[in-house]
């Protein structure tokens, strides 16, 4: 296999900052793009929404305004889920070209697509279909504007496989990615993986350390791989997993100091393929990793074959319990995936609420409130 050596990503999404989201440290932001492309890395990664707002006007100041065009790549994102009436789309596009800086994007992305934007609720349409917002898209690209079209996702393969068979235009799909999601119930990072390339297009990965969350372990699961590879920080393990994988555009790793930047060069430079030896210590840490967690792995099998409102009780519970062990467990990748399973198996919007449903197992044990407290959790912290 050809390993690829330039697939580290920047994502213009965690900046460091002084006193606010929008407020820059630019002297250290400046040192962080310029070590970037010095060191042979040209992607970044921003969207409309990020930092409040500000993150392609600091992409510009520090990446645009700095660089020659052609010594870096640029992607960003229409904000799908602002729920932007037909006749402003266009408008929001070209303040995004303003915003950068640039005449063309080269990753253009429609920012978070799930069931509840691309099909909607109670048979009314996403707003991605009532706006026809691929059609918009490509009028851009058309016109020069944009010269890759893709979307970032956030469901299930199933969804996933249907919007590629409708808009075969798609040249590439952003998933989150890392060895916790690549067999995640809700998440399904493995399976939408390969419904990606089974289209034959080019994935891009976000969260290959999941938020920072995969960057520290339960110390049994570090004392272990720091016994196979004692030079290597945690965090290097979970991004060799995502550089490992074929027909990868890039890697994106959301870096907030010129410490993490040097530290995801050097992790990616020096990489080589997993082992056998290294996948399977990588997955036993994984299994130490769920054991962790509020409600262990081990308990939520004993649930296999139950069902919540047509979804899986194991997938309830896992997607809860791993989210309680990320560092901002409000804003893990696994909050909005109940949404769009419930949207998917049942029609159902968990914002207005959902069916009371006794949930028993086989040998008697109500577990209802132990369900109920996931899905209220899983509710609230979905956006």
């Amino acid at each position: 296999m050809d390993f690829q050596k330039s697939k580290l990503g920047f994502g213009m999404m965690r900046l460091p900052v002084l006193s606010g989201p929008a407020d820059f440290d630019y002297k250290q932001l400046f040192q962080m793009v310029d070590e970037f492309l010095a060191q042979g890395f040209t992607y970044f990664d921003t969207s409309f929404v990020y930092h409040n707002g500000k993150s392609e006007e600091a992409t510009k100041k520090s990446v645009v305004e700095r660089h020659p065009r052609e010594s870096f790549t640029v992607a960003t994102k229409f904000p799908t889920f602002n729920l932007v009436p037909e006749n402003e789309i266009d408008s929001i596009i070209e303040s995004q070209l303003k915003n950068l800086g640039v005449e063309y994007v080269d990753y253009y992305l429609l920012h978070n697509l799930q069931n509840v934007y691309y099909d909607g609720v109670d048979g009314k349409g996403g707003i991605v279909k009532t706006t026809n917002l691929f059609e918009h898209a490509k009028k851009f690209k058309d016109a020069g504007k944009i010269k890759h079209l893709g979307f970032s996702f956030h469901s299930s393969a199933k969804l996933l496989d249907r919007i590629l068979t409708e808009h075969p235009e798609t040249e590439f799909v952003q998933i989150a990615l890392n060895p916790i999601d690549w067999d995640s119930e809700l998440v399904q990072a493995g399976k939408c993986y390969e419904v990606i390339r089974k289209h034959g297009k080019k994935v891009i990965i976000m969260e290959p350390i999941k938020g920072g969350g995969l960057a520290k372990l339960p110390d049994d699961a570090e004392k272990f791989l720091k016994s196979i590879n004692p030079a290597d920080s945690i965090a290097s393990w979970s991004l060799r997993f995502s550089l490992d994988l074929d027909d990868v555009i890039t890697v994106l790793s959301g870096m907030s100091t010129l410490e993490q930047v040097k530290d995801n060069i050097r992790t990616t430079k020096a990489a080589k393929p997993l082992t056998d030896a290294e996948k399977s210590a990588l997955a036993d840490a994984m299994k130490i990793y769920r054991e962790s967690a509020p409600i262990k792995q081990s308990e939520i099998e004993k649930y296999r074959g139950l069902i919540y409102n047509k979804v899986p009780v194991t997938a309830i519970l896992q997607a809860y319990s791993i989210c309680q062990i990320q560092p901002n467990p409000g804003f893990s990748d696994d909050n909005n995936y109940f949404k769009n399973a419930v949207i998917e198996n049942a029609n159902l919007d968990i914002f207005k609420g959902l069916p009371k449903e006794k949930v028993v197992t086989a040998e008697g044990e109500d577990i209802t409130e132990k369900v109920e407290t996931a899905v209220k959790w899983l509710s609230e912290h979905s956006f």
